[in-house]
């Protein structure tokens, strides 16, 4: 049987463990990571009847089926994720990490200011944080 670090580790998979333990601290490779403006799909082995995120600026949580929530990442930043049975326990009370696909970006720096500009094929400008338009920006390459 697989631990539950070990379902944490299969992102690839978007497999979530839905026992995990309450309370204590928790280790930074036990952070659940989104990429901006990526969906995530998380199955579970029960139902969910409730979905709680900490900051919705920084993550959105979409109930697909009972067993099934979809998270996507909207700006750059940590919060919580928390989903509760019909009972009102919980099932998953997990941090999550919103961040930038670091394989696919080129920062540009002139004097103060900084662009993040996403190459995936064509370089495009991210959005500032907190605007909330989308990328509009086309850099030549």
């Amino acid at each position: 049987m697989l631990s539950c670090r070990d379902f944490t580790r299969l992102a690839v998979s978007g497999l979530l463990c839905a026992g995990l333990t309450q309370g204590g601290a928790r280790a930074d490779e036990d952070v659940l990571r989104v990429f901006m403006d990526h969906a995530r799909v998380l199955k579970l082995d029960r139902p969910v009847a409730k979905v709680i995120v900490g900051n919705a600026k920084v993550a959105d949580a979409t109930v697909a089926d009972a067993k099934t929530i979809v998270l996507t990442g909207r700006s750059f930043g940590t919060t919580n994720l928390v989903l509760l049975d019909a009972d009102g326990n919980a099932i998953v009370d997990e941090r999550i990490l919103v961040s930038i696909d670091e394989a696919s970006t080129v920062r540009v720096y002139r004097q103060t200011e900084r662009s993040v500009l996403s190459c995936t094929p064509n370089c495009e400008q991210h959005a500032a944080q907190g605007d909330g338009a989308a990328a509009t920006t086309a850099a030549t390459q």
